[in-house]
């Protein structure tokens, strides 16, 4: 079957209130923080913004299912997208680097992904690790499962797991930063809880992509 190319279309900005970096994160603070690869190396955070503008984004742990639904989703970004915009981008979790091959195999993410298991960065940029839930938040357009079937799913992997354990600590929330290059950070989000990742049409288009992906899992109507 051939691989269908993913939908693009402008979108606006008119009806959401863009967040402002806060003035307490201090890229300083964190840029020696030791991440690790898929083979357990490890580099200095710093490395990953220094040279060009990147989209980092943490999540909570690789079981959860909201956050794979999550990276389903930002595996579907062309790289010509990324290319043109001259725009890195990275996930971080927290669990040992030996579930990282696993993760891209199973949301099929093709970029660049760390580890952070100590949770060094998380910490002290001050991501939540605790789960605030509002009426007023909107939906996230990547979670495409239920909290229930979410959970279900994620027990499943976890018992399959060839490795049983939560793969991160489940209480740590994520968020996602775009910085560089430099250490200049352009925006900030720490997720409240696991359904609120930043919308990435909205992180792309904050870096300086002009067109952004339709993520939505209904089917298309093609006009003949």
């Amino acid at each position: 079957m051939a691989k269908v190319s993913p939908i693009t279309r402008q979108i606006t900005t008119e009806n959401r209130k863009i967040e402002k970096p806060p003035v307490n994160i201090r890229l300083g603070d964190v840029e020696d923080c030791l991440i690790y690869d898929q083979h357990g190396v490890s580099i200095p955070f710093k490395k990953l913004y220094q040279d060009r503008k990147s989209v980092i984004i943490f999540v909570r742990n690789f079981l959860c299912y909201s956050c794979k639904e999550y990276v389903d989703d930002l595996s579907k970004i062309p790289m010509e997208a990324l290319e043109d915009a001259g725009i890195r981008l990275v996930v971080i979790g927290q669990s040992a680097h030996r579930h990282i091959e696993s993760f891209c195999s199973l949301t099929g993410y093709p970029y660049e992904i760390y580890v952070d298991p100590e949770r060094c960065i998380f910490q002290k940029l001050g991501m939540k690790r605790e789960e605030i839930f509002t009426d007023s938040a909107d939906p996230s357009p990547h979670v495409k499962s239920g909290m229930l079937v979410g959970h279900m799913k994620s027990m499943w992997r976890a018992m399959t797991s060839p490795a049983f354990d939560f793969q991160g600590d489940p209480h740590q929330q994520g968020g996602a930063l775009i910085a560089g290059p430099g250490s200049e950070v352009h925006f900030s989000h720490f997720d409240m809880n696991r359904l609120d990742h930043m919308p990435i049409n909205w992180l792309l288009q904050l870096a300086g992509v002009q067109q952004t992906l339709d993520f939505s899992d209904k089917p298309k109507i093609i006009h003949v």
